[in-house]
């Protein structure tokens, strides 16, 4: 006899077998994660896609997105017209189905090769069958489906959106207009003929948010895990009616004049000049409840004030915080952090001042602001070289590594407009010279001597390292420990020398102190700092570690 006990033991096990051996991979918690959009032409999904995909990137989510239209068009060189679209074209429907195949396969490589996080599948799959077959990929491939459905019945928005796509898409360059407006309403209405919006009850199980009539109202359902919210709170803070952003650094200040980085000083002449000079420019754009934001920091209210309205000032926009270096010139850092300054070259992104900032907690920090810039029309935002870089990159999709070096000069305007394929960039030179803050990237990065390295990569393994100026080859058989003094632990992780991959995964990265001999482990070396794969213990009394 089987007892009670025993028979739901062996239940529980078949059940596991089942799930292990089925077709599809088991989906964990830190699964890639698909965002399929839905909806007819002209519905903003494009738009939609492209913001999302340059926000998650921007926050640090690794994000591709992979347009269907793309790989339809790379199969159809010359695009005649509507008739493409239209159901009963059985050689057409041929292609399409086999360009969205190839987009899937896309987003697999992506996820397995590239280690990306999530995937942006931008195409209409308006049909309950294409659908389908999506979530069956994503079951099959172990990853999550979160489904981003615009729905618009607006005739307003509608044609204003048909006009922003017939000005960007590709498949109407050098057509004529009318004829463009014309071709585009009919291939939205081949695409209404088998359009089925996701049901409310037979869809319950689906993870998804769908939007009516961009923003005016919200149905979310199913959201699994933190990447879902955090898009559901992007998505519902986006809109896409026109409007214009204006970025502008303050005026010259009287810091600025010295060459000396942060500190709270007042406008230099040239810079109220500015100020006046900016108040004339505004004017002559003649924007209607036009909102315009400032620092906490005295330079932008000063420029600000210049303007005679009404202005809204953010702690959030405040200058990057440069701890121990602040009010300092770059000579001076150079000459008495010589370590900071070279590690700050090292990778600019990532390294964080002794008691300051880095641009990745810049970017953090600012991500309340995009919010609400994603809310409205037209603002002004008057801030700071570091502030301005971090949501230029933003609006013009950036990667990390270029964020720092961006031109953001003094005493110029920049009007963003963000259109349906991408951001209108439209610089103002105000003809008030300034001093120029601008550091160029040092093309020249030396490796750091004694960096930590512990990896089990095979390519890892066959590195060159430098250690005080001298190379040579580690064979690693086991992750192994090479000597680092440094006074700013907290830094650790921008050491890596130039010459080594940055997309290569180390397993531990840690710094030791203790004596030791040119080409030899350290002797009794005391751990300071470990991660972050695994957090070692406080002290080690050893240069091996085994692998975790």
């Amino acid at each position: 006899d089987v007892s009670h006990l025993q028979q739901s033991h062996i239940h529980a096990f078949c059940y596991r077998v089942f799930v292990f051996t089925s077709a599809s991979v088991p989906q964990f918690c830190n699964s890639p994660t698909m965002i399929v959009m839905v909806g007819l032409p002209a519905r903003g999904k494009t738009y939609i896609s492209k913001k999302l995909t340059r926000y998650l990137n921007w926050i640090g989510v690794p994000t591709k997105m992979f347009n269907v239209g793309q790989y339809r068009r790379e199969a159809v060189k010359i695009y005649k017209n509507f008739e493409f679209f239209k159901t009963d074209n059985e050689e057409a429907m041929r292609i399409r189905k086999a360009c969205a195949s190839a987009a899937l396969k896309d987003v697999s490589a992506y996820f397995s090769k590239e280690q990306g996080q999530v995937a942006v599948f931008d195409a209409t799959n308006t049909t309950r069958e294409r659908r389908a077959v999506i979530n069956s990929f994503a079951k099959e491939k172990g990853y999550k489906v979160f489904f981003v459905e615009s729905i618009c019945d607006d005739p307003e928005i509608i044609a204003e959106n048909i006009k922003q796509v017939k000005f960007g898409s590709p498949d109407y360059v050098d057509r004529d207009i009318d004829d463009a407006m014309e071709d585009f309403v009919q291939r939205i209405e081949c695409y209404k003929a088998n359009y089925k919006s996701i049901d409310d009850e037979k869809d319950r199980k689906l993870s998804y948010i769908k939007i009516f009539d961009v923003g005016s109202r919200y149905l979310v359902n199913r959201v699994q895990d933190h990447i879902q919210s955090r898009i559901v709170y992007y998505l519902m803070n986006i809109h896409v009616t026109p409007r214009s952003i204006y970025l502008s650094r303050h005026g010259e200040s009287e810091l600025n004049l010295l060459g000396r980085i942060g500190g709270d000083s007042g406008l230099s002449p040239r810079g109220q000049k500015y100020a006046n000079a900016l108040a004339t420019f505004i004017k002559g754009q003649k924007i209607s409840d036009l909102k315009v934001w400032t620092s906490h920091m005295k330079r932008t209210i000063q420029t600000a004030e210049a303007l005679g309205v009404p202005y809204e000032q953010w702690k959030a926009l405040n200058e990057i915080d440069a701890g121990v270096c602040e009010e300092l010139t770059y000579e001076e850092i150079q000459e008495n952090l010589p370590e900071e300054f070279a590690l700050r070259d090292q990778d600019k992104y990532r390294y964080r001042y002794p008691k300051g900032e880095s641009y990745e907690d810049l970017v953090h920090r600012l991500e309340p602001v995009i919010m609400e810039l994603e809310r409205q029309e037209n603002v002004l935002v008057v801030c700071h070289q570091a502030v301005m870089r971090c949501l230029l990159a933003y609006f013009l999709d950036k990667p990390a590594d270029e964020l720092p070096y961006l031109r953001c000069p003094l005493h110029t305007v920049l009007k963003l407009t963000p259109i349906a394929y991408g951001c209108k960039v439209e610089p103002f030179f105000l003809n008030i010279e300034a001093v120029n803050t601008h550091r160029e990237r040092d093309k020249v990065c030396r490796p750091l001597a004694n960096v930590v390295l512990a990896s089990s990569e095979t390519t890892a393994r066959q590195q060159y390292i430098a250690v005080n100026g001298s190379k040579y080859k580690t064979a690693i058989k086991k992750p192994q420990i090479m000597l680092r003094t440094a006074p700013q632990i907290s830094n650790i992780r921008n050491r890596v020398p130039a010459h080594i991959s940055r997309h290569q995964t180390f397993d531990i990265v840690a710094v030791f102190v203790g004596k030791y001999k040119r080409n030899s482990p350290p002797e009794k070396p005391s751990l300071l700092w470990g991660s972050p794969v695994s957090r070692l213990p406080s002290a080690v009394e050893s240069c091996s570690i085994d692998h975790h």
